[in-house]
């Protein structure tokens, strides 16, 4: 007997711990963003991403930019009423004109990508900051990468 109300104390419990508070009404994620319009902005970054990163001193493509860039080109295929800015940028090591060449030449890869997939040329603008807007300032080889960046922004 001491038995059963054991099990059923202990699955009460459980099924307690899995139910809702109803107090939210809308679907969210783990950082409590939620989702996103169809559409929109937001929800180009979240289901196709708008970073794709390179290698040091590199204008190339691997293999995760370019399934970035495919996603990318679904959903501008999709919502073909934006075009898009590509920026291109570089770490801080090298000259300010050096670095806005490579980010050009960062830019021009990934709008070469996306019109390879279907995007029209028209859509696509390109402009290189080089190293002038990092999002990571620490001198450190990880920073480094995460500047070194080509971001599509749908507008």
């Amino acid at each position: 007997m001491k038995k059963i109300a054991f099990v059923a104390v202990a699955s009460a419990l459980l099924l307690s711990a899995c139910s809702s508070t109803g107090a939210s009404g809308s679907s969210s994620g783990s950082d409590g963003r939620g989702l996103a319009a169809p559409g929109s902005v937001q929800e180009f970054q979240q289901v196709a991403g708008d970073t794709v990163l390179f290698g040091y001193d590199q204008s190339n493509l691997d293999e995760t930019a370019r399934a970035t860039l495919q996603a990318q080109a679904r959903w501008l295929t999709q919502y073909s009423q934006y075009g898009t800015v590509v920026e291109g940028h570089a770490d801080e090591r090298g000259t300010r004109e050096y670095n806005l060449a490579l980010g050009e030449r960062r830019a021009n890869a990934v709008r070469d990508y996306l019109i390879g997939q279907g995007i029209a040329s028209n859509r696509i603008r390109v402009i290189s900051y080089g190293k002038e807007r990092p999002v990571c300032v620490e001198a450190t080889e990880s920073c480094y990468h995460l500047n070194r960046r080509g971001v599509t922004v749908p507008q």
